[in-house]
């Protein structure tokens, strides 16, 4: 009988040895790397399809964002219209996390870092402006990663 503990906890052993390292991540870092993943998709949607359609697929459909003189826009529909507007059709935005935290919960999460923002103003000059952005996550039922918060 004590053979057979050893054997048996010996087989344990190697099994656990022998998964991937992602495997045995936990839920947390796990969604870090989901979520820093999004964020690139994100970024990514946004130079390829502009930054209307991003926002719009990337919004939770509770999403406020902040923009110009404190205001916000509610919603993805108001979103999408905001940055759909033609004065912004030439704009373009990149980005990238310096930052990733995940509520123990595991449901919500934000994200921190740079961007830089262009567009073209009336007399053709391109206006660049950076900053530090500020994105809060939720997780929806069916784990993809929504911003609530931008």
């Amino acid at each position: 009988m004590k053979q057979f503990k050893t054997i048996i906890v010996t087989v344990v052993i190697f099994i656990a040895a022998c998964k991937s390292p992602k495997a045995i991540l936990s839920p947390i870092s796990s969604d870090k790397s989901t979520i820093l993943q999004t964020e690139m998709e994100f970024e990514k949607m946004a130079a390829n399809k502009g930054i209307a359609t991003a926002f719009l697929y990337y919004a939770d459909s509770s999403a406020v964002i902040n923009r110009g003189n404190d205001s916000l826009i509610y919603g993805k529909k108001s979103i999408f219209n905001y940055y759909n507007n033609p004065s912004l059709k030439s704009a373009t935005l990149s980005w990238h996390p310096d930052f990733v935290e995940v509520s123990t919960s595991g449901d919500l999460a934000y994200t921190y870092g740079k961007y830089q923002y262009q567009n073209i103003d009336a007399n053709g000059k391109t206006i660049t402006t950076s900053g530090i952005f500020h994105t809060v996550w939720k997780k929806k039922a069916d784990d993809t990663w929504r911003f609530v918060w931008d």
